[in-house]
């Protein structure tokens, strides 16, 4: 080889190694800048995209390398959430992927669609661009749910199960906008396919992996090698991604699917925490390229226009998430934070409004100005989010004050379980009640906890478990259980007897920490639930499921999941033997 071939093969390795090597820099460089200043990476991100693309400096070009890199970031995001949502989770959320996803898509899409005819735009036009501009960044989301560490309270619950319906109807949306290219195609027929084609690989996805996935994993799981398992979770990821591809699906549905195959095996949270660092890499990588497409030179002429339809499309949004959730009985604290959570614009906006029959209905400048409003609702989330927080906050401090200076205190419900205390362990029981669509109530009297429990979407009201007025008030004739979360012998002494009293049917719990605990309140009449399993509150709330005819098998599953979350949220590893104390059952 001489040395100007030699000189060639470097320079074209260098030429494709070079985008990715600015990436890395500029996702280093904009985590050290952000994390200091308490902001939100995905901030640092579109800056960094911004600054070294074409717009900018100039520093790295839009090409093949960078798109993919872009797209594997979004597809290991799908993935990662497909680990969170197997069937049962599925089941868990049903209400809210059945329920608020269709509604929330339903009103934003005719309000941002009524604006559209309004503005002069055809009627199918202006009923994709709605649709477009009703999806929120599952991206966005996932990564600020995660810096508060708050993915698995009712809001992110929710959210998450939102956010995977319009996942599902972006994929009809492309579809959808690709035949408008070639007028001669049945639209009906083309979704009608496009359906089937979704079920089947859902079906053959729960196939392979109840038939094929969890065996090999048994059988990997004997080599006790992790970086085999870290191998075949990327084959898995990118073989189904490209499989949906190939059917004319997307690559993200693939993912989803790969997602819920392994979290259908008891290595979920294994192959979760092994490919963690390539999704947050990846991801990284998506924002970056985002900040890349956005015109500079579109944002100083236009500025006012983008920020006039960003704050249009958040505000909206905002509107009609939270008249979906209220119509859908949440509470009003938990449908604020849902509106403000999912208020951004979707990364789906930047492949729809870029296609050929939206920029030659919409005209370039009005594309490029919806593209830059999406992504500067993208740069606002993480300000509108820390700022909604602080509202909810405000909220329920403000609540919790005009609470305790009523005599009546909490008001009147007829909920079938009352929780008093509403800490870690209240909030499990409430968790387990929710996903089996179960009335309850949360009373707390601790500031601190009463704050905190309406912020993440808790129903909870304050109250004095001491004061005897609280029977009355809260209907506890109405009840079928009361799970008291504390174990206070000296309170307990003096008001179980006077509850036993009034309401003989009514069943009372109570949490404990030991025998000693349990034999004291048992002599109380009081059936007494020692603490034994991970996580907390996990016992005393499978024994409240359970009073309500649920079967042990469907306890087992909830209980699991419970697990796998927690383990999740702690970031702990495991070596693949998903062993863990569940004295409940």
């Amino acid at each position: 080889m001489d040395c100007l071939s030699f000189t060639r093969i470097v320079m074209e390795a260098l030429h494709t190694l070079l985008p990715v090597i600015i990436l890395l820099f500029s996702g280093v460089l904009a985590i050290a800048v952000t994390r200091p200043l308490r902001m939100s990476p995905i901030v640092g991100y579109l800056i960094a995209g911004m600054v070294i693309g074409t717009h900018g400096f100039g520093w790295i070009e839009e090409d093949s390398t960078t798109h993919l890199l872009a797209e594997l970031g979004v597809v290991f995001l799908l993935f990662d959430i497909g680990l969170h949502f197997s069937l049962g989770h599925i089941w868990d959320a049903r209400k809210d992927i059945l329920g608020l996803g269709p509604l929330q898509i339903i009103l934003c899409t005719a309000a941002f669609a009524v604006i559209a005819i309004l503005i002069g735009l055809e009627v199918d036009i202006a009923i994709i661009i709605g649709t477009t501009l009703a999806l929120s960044s599952t991206a966005v989301v996932a990564q600020i749910l995660a810096d508060q560490q708050q993915q698995h309270c009712p809001v992110a619950v929710s959210a998450t199960a939102v956010l995977i319906f319009q996942d599902i109807c972006a994929i009809f949306l492309l579809i959808l906008v690709h035949s408008m290219e070639d007028p001669s195609v049945a639209l009906g027929s083309v979704i009608g396919h496009a359906a089937l084609k979704a079920l089947a690989a859902f079906v053959a996805a729960m196939l392979i992996g109840h038939y094929l996935i969890g065996p090999l994993f048994k059988l990997i799981a004997k080599l006790k090698d992790n970086e085999i398992f870290t191998a075949v979770a990327l084959l898995i990821v990118l073989a189904t991604a490209a499989s949906t591809g190939l059917l004319g699906l997307s690559l993200t549905l693939g993912a989803f699917l790969a997602g819920m195959i392994i979290s259908e095996t008891p290595y979920r949270h294994l192959i979760q925490t092994e490919i963690t660092p390539f999704r947050g890499l990846l991801l990284g990588f998506f924002f970056i390229t985002v900040g890349m497409a956005l015109d500079t030179h579109v944002i100083l002429e236009q500025w006012w226009k983008i920020i006039g339809v960003a704050v249009l499309l958040m505000l909206i949004k905002i509107v009609f998430i939270y008249a979906s959730a209220r119509l859908l009985k949440a509470p009003a604290n938990s449908a604020f934070s849902m509106g403000i959570l999912l208020a951004q614009g979707s990364e789906f906006a930047f492949v729809i409004f870029a296609m050929p029959a939206l920029q030659n209905a919409l005209g370039g400048e009005k594309a490029s100005i919806l593209i830059t409003a999406v992504a500067g609702s993208m740069v606002l989330t993480p300000l509108s989010v820390a700022l909604g927080k602080r509202v909810t906050q405000y909220q329920a401090d403000k609540n919790w004050q005009e609470e305790t200076s009523q005599t009546t205190m909490i008001e009147k419900t007829e909920a079938k379980v009352i929780i008093i205390g509403m800490g870690e362990i209240g909030q499990r029981i409430a968790d387990g009640l929710n996903s089996y669509g179960i009335t309850y109530k949360g009373i707390e009297y601790n500031h601190d906890c009463f704050v905190g429990a309406c912020t993440k979407g808790y129903l909870v009201g304050f109250g004095d478990a001491t004061d005897l007025r609280l029977m009355d008030t809260i209907r506890f004739s109405q009840a079928d259980v009361i799970a008291v979360t504390f174990a206070d012998y000296t309170i307990a002494k003096e008001l179980a007897p006077i509850v036993k009293e009034r309401y003989p049917n009514l069943l009372l719990l109570v949490s404990v920490k030991n025998e000693v605990e349990r034999e004291q309140f048992s002599a109380l009449g009081m059936q007494a639930i020692i603490e034994q399993s991970f996580p907390r509150g996990l016992d005393i709330a499978v024994t409240v499921l359970s009073k309500y005819g649920i079967e042990k098998e469907q306890l087992k599953a909830w209980m699991q999941r419970q697990q796998e979350n927690e383990l999740v949220f702690n970031n702990e590893k495991n070596t693949g033997d998903n062993t863990f104390p569940t004295k409940a059952l």
